[in-house]
C-alpha cells in the first residue's frame, strides 16, 4: 500500500466521509485515534464487512454497505469482502422471529460467486481482499468450537432482541443460533479488524467481536452501522422522510443489475426530498459539496432536476459503465424532457408466440423486460400505467396476437416488440 493514498485527505477529512450516515459508531473517539496513527505511519487500517450468501441479487439498499466500504478504500485502507460461508451454514436469524433456514455447501457456492460479480460494481476488485470464513472457522475443531461457546453466558445472549423476543413469547430458539454471534465475532479476531461495518440490526453481533478482541488483547474494533434505504415511494412527511424501506417484494427498489436506463429512470421518478436523501448515502461527491448543492437548490442557484440528472447518472454508470450512464441521461432527455419519443430509435424486442395465437400482455411485458413478473404485469395494468401503442390497456386477460407493438410501462419503460 502506497502511503501516499493514506495522506490524500486528513484524518479529520476521512471522519467526516465514512462517517456520513452513520447510526451507531461505537466509538468515535477511537475511530478519529486509528485514523490519526494510519495517516501517521502510512498504515492502512483493516475494514471488515460480512455477507452470508443467501441473497444473491442486489440493490441500492443492499449497496449502502458498499459504498460505505468504498470511501473507506478510496482512502487507501484494506477493505476484506468477508463471505460467511460457514456461517451461511447456520443461519443468522436476525431481525427474525423464527429460525432461519441454514443454506448447503452447495448453495452456498452459488450465491458467493454471483455475490463477488455484483460487489465489485462497487468496490475496486483490484483493491479488495476476498476471504471466506469457512478458512479459519472450519480449523476450529469441536474443541475450539467449545471454547469459543464458553466465552458468552446464555444470558448474555437474550440481550439480543430478537432471541429475547422469542424466549418471552416461548418461540423456538435452537442452541446452534447461539454460535452465529460468537463465530461472527471470532471472524474480527482472525482478521484483527480495526473497524466492522454493518446494518443497524446487526449491532449485537457486532458488539460481540468487539467483546472477543477484548478478550483476546487485540485492540478492539470500532463498530459502524448505517440506516435501511426507504425505496423509490418514500416522501418526506413532517420533515421526516417516510415510506417502506427498499425491496424487490414491494417493487420499490433499484436493482444494481439493472439496465442503465431503468436505474436512471427509476432515480428521476423520485422526490426532490428523497433525491437529498439518496445524494448523502450513495453518492460518491463529498458530503460537504452535495450539502452546497442542496443549500444552492434552496436559494434557486442550482435547479432540482439538475440536481437529480446528475445523482441519476452517477449511480447508473456506477453500476452500468460511464458510457451507458451517459447515453441514459441523453435519451431521457430526449425522449421525455424535450417529449421526443421516437418508436424507430427503440430496439426491436422480438417474442415468440409458442404456436398459440394470441399472447397475454401479462406474460408479454416480463418477456420484453419492461417488469420483472406477470403479478408485477397485473398490478401496474391495474394502475393504468400500460400502453399499447399508446392506449392504456387496464385488462388484465388482455391479448395481443402477431404483429409489431410500442410497449410503455410508465413514464419512463418503453419497447417495440415484434410478436412472431
Amino acid at each position: 500500500m502506497n502511503p501516499d493514498a493514506l495522506r490524500k485527505a486528513t484524518p479529520e477529512e476521512q471522519y467526516e466521509e465514512v462517517t456520513r450516515g452513520t447510526v451507531d459508531l461505537q466509538v468515535p473517539e477511537d475511530l478519529k485515534k486509528k485514523l490519526q496513527r494510519s495517516y501517521d505511519k502510512g498504515k492502512p487500517l483493516v475494514i471488515k464487512a460480512g455477507f452470508d450468501p443467501s441473497r444473491p441479487d442486489l440493490h441500492l439498499g443492499h449497496s449502502l454497505l458498499l459504498t460505505r466500504m468504498r470511501r473507506f478504500q478510496d482512502f487507501g485502507h484494506t477493505v476484506v469482502f468477508l463471505i460467511g460461508d460457514f456461517t451461511a451454514l447456520i443461519g443468522d436469524p436476525t431481525g427474525k422471529n423464527t429460525t432461519r433456514p441454514a443454506l448447503t455447501r452447495d448453495e452456498v457456492k452459488v450465491n458467493s460467486e454471483t455475490y463477488k460479480q455484483q460487489v465489485f460494481k462497487v468496490l475496486d476488485p483490484d483493491k479488495t481482499v476476498v476471504k471466506f470464513n469457512s478458512e479459519w472457522l472450519d480449523a476450529l475443531g469441536t474443541e475450539g468450537m467449545i471454547r469459543l461457546a464458553s466465552r458468552y453466558s446464555v444470558q448474555r445472549m437474550l440481550e439480543r432482541d430478537d432471541f429475547k423476543t422469542r424466549y418471552r413469547e416461548n418461540r423456538s430458539i435452537s442452541l446452534h443460533e447461539f454460535l452465529y454471534p460468537l463465530l461472527q465475532g471470532h471472524d474480527s479476531v482472525a482478521l484483527k479488524a480495526d473497524v466492522e461495518l454493518g446494518a443497524t440490526d446487526q449491532l449485537f453481533n457486532l458488539g460481540v467481536g468487539r467483546q472477543l478482541m477484548k478478550d483476546e488483547g487485540l485492540e478492539p474494533q470500532v463498530i459502524m452501522t448505517g440506516p435501511i434505504l426507504e425505496g423509490l415511494d418514500a416522501k418526506l412527511v413532517d420533515g421526516v422522510i417516510t415510506g417502506d424501506k427498499m425491496s424487490k417484494s414491494l417493487d420499490n427498489y433499484v436493482g444494481i443489475d439493472e439496465s442503465a436506463d431503468n436505474i436512471f429512470g427509476k432515480l428521476m421518478s423520485i422526490t426532490d426530498d428523497l433525491m437529498w436523501r439518496y445524494y448523502k448515502l450513495l453518492s460518491s461527491q463529498p458530503l460537504k459539496k452535495v450539502l452546497e448543492m442542496e443549500e444552492q437548490t434552496k436559494s434557486g442557484a442550482l435547479h432540482p432536476k439538475a440536481a437529480k440528472v446528475a445523482f441519476a447518472q452517477e449511480i447508473a454508470a456506477r453500476f452500468q459503465g460511464e458510457d451507458a450512464g451517459r447515453k441514459a441521461a441523453e435519451d431521457f432527455e430526449k425522449r421525455f424532457a424535450k417529449k421526443e419519443l421516437s418508436t424507430d430509435e427503440l430496439p426491436l424486442v422480438e417474442v415468440s408466440l409458442a404456436g398459440a395465437e394470441k399472447l397475454p400482455v401479462t406474460k408479454l411485458l416480463p418477456e420484453t423486460k419492461l417488469v420483472a413478473s406477470a403479478t408485477e404485469a397485473r398490478k401496474l395494468m391495474a394502475q393504468g400505467g400500460v400502453r399499447v401503442n399508446g392506449e392504456k390497456v387496464t385488462d388484465p386477460k388482455a391479448e395481443l396476437g402477431a404483429g409489431e407493438y410500442t410497449v410503455q410501462v410508465g413514464k419512463l419503460k418503453v419497447a417495440r416488440v415484434k410478436l412472431a
